[in-house]
Parts: structure tokens; sequence; C-alpha cells
């Protein structure tokens, strides 16, 4: 989670440490701050939006180097004290800091008896007075951080600033952090994102890694001593400029960024003439295809229920097990790894602290895992070194819209690639393509006319909860709807295959509770009806997202709305659209922050 942004070279520090907290606001915007070094350390740190800091901070603060952070809380309240950065007692460095240190209580009960006071609750403060006492004793400003980290158990992305010297340290273990070079000026940051406007030259730091910047270069070193093999990548920014085009959220413009978001992950990976798919990234030679035992899905939240879409594509066209689990879960209930398994990680950002811990664990006992991943050089990416980057760009709201089609989009391709190879003929993998690139176009149409979305939200934002359904393919697409609705309208929301709903669901049915029914023309649909009409019975009102010309189902429902008709398997990326429009309506008649919605974080980086 948090964001953190550093710059030191021969400009302004100021406004590039506010621009830079700014695109990395959706990591974490309980709170936020920047210090700049003019002399002093000059601290301005605020409780809220990046905007709540911008009306504090001086029009003109003096100073070309410093560092900043935007907080999502762990340890300690939302407060200004708890706010980054942290200082030591004699104002002389300042830290930002990402990441949990295990060990804090510990180590703060140690300063205490010391004599030392501490101004917040955080586990963050305990490090700069640590830093503060080797500096004391002589040590350089990277050997005082050094032998800091030695003493502490956890995980940091961590940037430290001194008054006395024209230089920022930068350390990392397990939480990103992306180093970048210019022409007489350097930078840190958390994402690569927030730095593509300034420099391609990019420095992945990897766990262990410890760096010096100065405006002229930066010196990478390991924490154990020696040298680091990280070495400088050039990247090319796909991710552009991050504006609001025109839409009143984040959120509304990358809904409607989907059929071109779509284009691009699926551009040059269609293989008509074979009736298959190419994943080259995925570096599975035919063979291995044929011969795997099953598939794993590995993901958290979106990235979960697009592995259950995934699953549920895999075994029905190439007719082997496929499995999709909880990321956070999984290394905990110590997983029986099969080597010649395939492994997919799934995560828009990359950086999603329970998934890596998944990967590392299945990389453990001898397995070899993919990626299904947004952000480029993000360090599940780097971990893999094999995959498929799902081409979505820049999403800025927390709720994912773009990257969860995407995800879906991609691991459907890998489902008719691993299909083709195993068990269906080249004239039905032709078909399925040909419906495929479909299907961005149909998203257009569905968007130009998305029907009475406002009559759902009428139903749904009095509601105390809401209950979506839905059967096959779209049983995680209820989840997805599910989800998207709680987390930026705080409704609460449950959901279940439309069969199950009767051993349990039922009972919080009474007179006017809406449920949202996913039903595409499927061989599920006449079982989904019979659901809906229990559901009716008990007094429920009736949202269903159906097919175009399904006039006998819309006929059962209270709000009709249709998509245009496709092939089964790719229902999901229509279906979930009006789900993703609901939520944001409700959130919106709710008067909650559709784009930084509360609690949450876009990049999940702590366990």
């Amino acid at each position: 989670m948090c964001g953190i942004f550093g710059f030191i070279g021969n400009r302004s520090a100021a406004p590039l440490l506010v621009d830079g907290l700014r695109r990395l606001e959706y990591r974490g915007y309980d709170s936020s701050g920047i210090v700049v070094k003019n002399g002093s350390l000059q601290v301005h740190k605020k409780v809220g939006k990046v905007s709540e800091l911008s009306k504090i901070l001086p029009d003109h603060i003096e100073g070309n180097m410093g560092i900043a952070h935007t907080r999502w809380a762990t340890h300690g309240g939302v407060t200004d004290f708890n706010a980054h950065p942290h200082l030591s007692e004699d104002g002389n460095i300042a830290l930002v800091h990402n990441g949990i240190i295990d060990n804090a209580k510990g180590l703060r009960k140690r300063l205490q008896e010391r004599g030392f006071e501490l101004s917040s609750e955080t586990d963050s403060e305990a490090l700069v007075h640590m830093i503060s006492i080797g500096i004391e004793s002589g040590q350089s400003p990277l050997e005082s951080v050094r032998k800091t980290l030695t003493r502490i158990t956890g995980t940091w992305g961590l940037c430290v600033l001194f008054k006395e010297h024209d230089l920022i340290i930068c350390a990392r273990n397990g939480s990103p952090l992306i180093l970048g070079q210019g022409e007489g000026e350097s930078f840190v940051a958390s994402d690569p994102h927030a730095l593509t406007q300034h420099t391609q030259n990019f420095f992945f730091l990897e766990d262990g890694d410890m760096a010096i910047l100065t405006k002229d270069r930066i010196e990478i070193s390991r924490l154990e001593g020696g040298i680091s093999s990280t070495s400088m990548t050039v990247v090319e920014d796909e991710w552009g400029q991050a504006d609001m085009a025109g839409f009143p959220h984040f959120m509304l413009k990358e809904i409607h960024e989907q059929p071109e978001a779509l284009r691009r992950c699926i551009a040059g990976r269609l293989d008509m003439a074979n009736g298959s798919a190419k994943l080259g990234g995925l570096r599975l030679q035919p063979l291995r295809l044929r011969t795997v035992p099953h598939v794993r899905l590995i993901g958290c939240g979106t990235a979960l229920n697009a592995c259950n879409i995934g699953r549920l594509a895999i075994e029905s066209l190439a007719r082997i097990p496929a499995v999709a689990h909880v990321a956070s879960e999984f290394r905990y209930n110590d997983p029986v790894i099969n080597p010649n398994a395939i492994h997919f990680a799934v995560s828009q950002s990359g950086e999603t602290a329970d998934t890596l811990s998944a990967v590392k664990e299945i990389q453990l006992k001898g397995g070899d895992v993919h990626g299904i991943i947004n952000v480029v050089g993000s360090s599940i990416a780097r971990m893999c070194a094999q995959g498929v980057y799902i081409h979505s760009g820049p999403e800025q709201a927390v709720a994912s819209t773009k990257a969860f089609t995407n995800m879906v989009a991609s691991l459907l391709l890998f489902a008719i690639k691993i299909g083709r190879t195993r068990t269906f003929s080249r004239e039905k993998g032709q078909s399925i393509i040909k419906d495929f690139e479909k299907i961005p176009e149909l998203m257009e149409k569905y968007l130009s006319n998305p029907g009475p979305i406002d009559e759902a939200v009428e139903l749904v934002k009095n509601a105390k909860s809401v209950l979506f359904l839905g059967r096959g393919l779209s049983a995680p697409v209820a989840s997805e709807g599910a989800l998207k609705l709680m987390e930026i309208a705080y409704i609460p929301c449950l959901a279940y295959p439309a069969g199950e709903m009767k051993h349990g669901p039922i009972a919080l049915l009474e007179d006017g509770s809406p449920v949202v029914v996913i039903l595409p023309n499927d061989k599920h649909r006449q079982k989904t009806i019979a659901s809906m009409h229990e559901c009716r019975a008990r007094g429920a009102r009736i949202i269903l997202i159906h097919e175009e010309g399904d006039d006998e189902a819309a006929e059962e429902a209270d709000v009709s709305i249709p998509v245009p008709p496709c092939n089964y398997l790719l229902s999901p990326l229509l279906t979930v659209v009006p789900t993703q429009l609901i939520a944001y309506r409700v959130a919106l008649e709710l008067g909650c922050d559709v784009d930084r919605p509360r609690n949450l974080a876009k990049s999940v980086t702590v366990e």
C-alpha cells in the first residue's frame, strides 16, 4: 500500500513531490506529507487526500531534494502525527516507509527506555530514531540505515533524507521501490508510472537492495554487503497520461475505456488460421500443454474473480482440472505443488503481497509460475519472468474495471490455446475467435445505450443488502458485481451461485430486497430463471442482466438490462459491464467518493 516519491536534482522539489503523490494516491489516501531539504528539513503533512496537503503548503518551498508519502494506515490511526514523513528528534533525518515492521513494539519500548519521546503510534517512526543513533555514533548514512535494517523484521520500502548530506538512501524488502535516472537528477517511486514522465531509465530494486541516490548517480548495494546485480532497464511508457479525458471520475472513464483496452489485450494474439491463440510470453510448448496434469490460478479480490472465470473456461475447453486459490490463504495452507502443473499469478499491479508470497511458495516447491499482469516491470512480472501483460493502461480508480475484463480476456485466450492443443478442432477454435474479435464492438454498442441503470439504482441505493446470483461462468461475474458495489457504495452484498441460493441466502430476502441476476443465454438459463422465481416468491425485486432478445426472461424482471448476444464463453466480458455502472451510479447517489473509497488502496503490498 502507501505511495512513496522522492527527487534529487536541480529543479524545485516540492511541485514534483506533490505531483508524484497525486499519481500514486490510489495506493493510499488516509494522509500525505512531504519533506524538502532547504538548509533544514521542512516537513508538511496532513490527514486526508493530497488535495488537503496542497491547501496547507506555502506558495513556494525552497529546496531541490525531498521525499514524500501518501499513507494507507496500518499501525496507528489516521492522524497528522501518524502521517509520514517522520523526523528524528533533532530534526536532522526524515523517513518515509511502506510496509510493516513486525518487531516494532519491542523497538519502540527500547527507544522509550533510552529517553526517546515518540510522537506517533506508527512502527515506522522507530526506524528514524534508530538511524539517528547510528549517525550520532559516527556511521555514514548508508551504514546507519544498513545497521538499522539488520535489527528489524518485516517488510519495507524505505527512503531516508539527511540534513547534512546531499543524498537519499533507499532500501527494499517486500515493498516495491523503483529508481529513475534522468539528466542530472534522480527519482524514486513506488510505481513506475509515476516516473515515466521524467525518465524511462529505471532500476527495479530487488528484496535486500539498498541504494544511494544523488543527482548525478545511483549506487545499488546489498543489505548483507557487496554490489547488487540490479541493472538499469529502459521501459517504454505504456501508461500515457492519467487524466480524466472529460469524464467526471476515473472509474467512469475506465469503464468506457474497456473496448479499446480489450482491443490492445487481444491484438496479435488471436490465431484465426489455426483456431488458437498466440501467447508467446508463456513459453509453453504444445507437448507441455498436452501433458499438463492441472492448472492453478491464484489471485485476490477482483483478480480472484477473474481466476474463477478462467478456471471454468479451462476445464470446459481443455477438459483438465483447474482450480482457483485465494492468494492470502495459499501458502499458509501448506499446498501440495506438482512441478508439472501450470500456475498463474493474476494481479493488476503485479505487487500484491499475498500473491507474491504464493509465487515464492510455488517456486520454493519446484513449480514455475506465469504472471497475468498489467504493470510492466512489476515484482510479480519480474519474479515469474514469463506470462502475459494484459495492456489495460493506467487504472487510477481503486475499484478495478478494465483490468478485470482484460484479466478475463487473457485467461480466455489461454483456455483457447490449451483447449485447441488438447481437445477441440480448428473449426471450433475459429468460431470462438471470430466471436472474440467482435466483443470490443459489442462493448461499445452496450455502453452507447446501457439500459435502465437508473431504475436499478433506485432499487439498490437504500437496500440493507443486495444479493447477486449467477450460474456457471456468470457466478464469478456475480461475485465481481457484488465486490464493486461493496467497495464503492458500502452496501453489504452477497454473491452466490444461483442454485446454492436456496441453501442459506434466501433467508435474507424480504419484501423489496434487490437481487441482481446474471442471465446469459447458456445451458444454465432455465435453472437460473427458476432461482429467480424463488426470489420473487419471497417479495424480492429482480434486476436482470440478460441477452438482447430474451423477452421471456425480461418479463420476469422488475428491471431488465439487455446486453448484446455473444458466445457463452465470452459473456462475462459483457455481462460485467452493467454491474460496474450500477455500482458507480449507486455510489454517486449516496455521495461516496467513487475513485477513492474509504479504507481501500489499489496496490495491496502488505499481507
